[in-house]
């Protein structure tokens, strides 16, 4: 019906275009970097490497070598084994909390801008009060009165990504419900909710994706916050945070048990922040050049 008139996506390019934007060494690494990250996080309980809370006095602050490959900890823990898990928790929170702020946020932002009127005054008066709160402080507030879990940490970052994602789904939707394809869909008779998922959802995929991958990096960044606090998954359970946090007295002595959980992180963030510029860049004809 109304999908054989439907116009191109807004901010959309050609597939060979999108490519040609994506595909160069700086991505290429990034993605070779999650891909290691992601895949050693599926299969760590498979490889043969020491459990990450057990501990080995004998081998404490020891140097990287064949016992422990990047070394041990203050208690003479595995660090290979404690960054690699502390990912697990990293990439949980960040997943869950950018879909919680993709479905919450992004389904509201999509009813505000469709609609208008008191929904839209409703829903972004909301998002207001939620932006008036520091986000760090937000989200100590929630764990600390929920108690310190990887599903708290989740849902208190994740409530910190709601405002955010409504603004953008409802920026890009007062732009699609003016486009011809929503107007000759209403023309037809199609319903408002058959309008939302057929014809606007589709044309927000792109840009929510990659604003995604930013959001991704900064729910890294705050879980880390948070396991730096002691609010993050509870001990021993390792998380980057806190792991630094633990050994910030051994930084003189023992750089390294600082160092691969803070290269860890930085190579993550730094990958996130890349690929989410990178596809911004593809999906956004206004930027000339690129």
């Amino acid at each position: 019906m109304a999908e054989a008139v439907r116009d191109a996506p807004a901010l959309a390019l050609e597939p060979a275009a999108v490519r040609r934007r994506l595909l160069d060494v700086p991505v290429l690494l990034s993605i070779g970097w999650l891909t290691l990250l992601i895949g050693l996080s599926i299969v760590g309980p498979l490889l043969p490497i020491p459990d990450p809370n057990a501990q080995d006095l004998i081998s404490m602050l020891a140097l990287p070598g064949q016992a422990h490959w990047l070394g041990a900890d203050s208690l003479g823990r595995d660090i290979f084994a404690r960054v690699l898990y502390g990912a697990q928790v990293s990439l949980t929170v960040g997943l869950g909390s950018v879909g919680i702020g993709l479905l919450v946020g992004g389904g509201l932002g999509m009813v505000a801008g469709y609609y208008r009127g008191w929904s839209e005054q409703m829903v972004m008066g909301f998002m207001n009060v939620l932006l008036a709160f520091p986000g760090l402080i937000l989200a100590i507030t929630i764990v600390a009165n929920l108690g310190g879990s990887l599903l708290n940490v989740t849902l208190a970052i994740g409530t910190l990504f709601v405002p955010a994602f409504a603004r953008i789904a409802r920026a890009n939707t007062l732009v699609f419900r003016r486009r011809e394809f929503v107007l000759v869909a209403q023309a037809l008779g199609a319903r408002d909710p058959r309008i939302l998922l057929r014809e606007i959802l589709p044309n927000l995929v792109g840009p929510m994706l990659s604003y995604s991958l930013v959001m991704f990096a900064i729910a890294v960044l705050a879980e880390a916050s948070l396991g730096f606090l002691g609010l993050s998954v509870p001990p021993p359970a390792p998380s980057w945070g806190s792991i630094i946090s633990n050994e910030r007295a051994n930084l003189d002595i023992a750089p390294h048990v600082i160092f691969v959980p803070a290269a860890a992180m930085f190579l993550t963030v730094m990958s996130l922040n890349l690929l989410g510029e990178r596809a911004q860049r593809a999906y956004d004809i206004r930027v000339p050049g690129k």
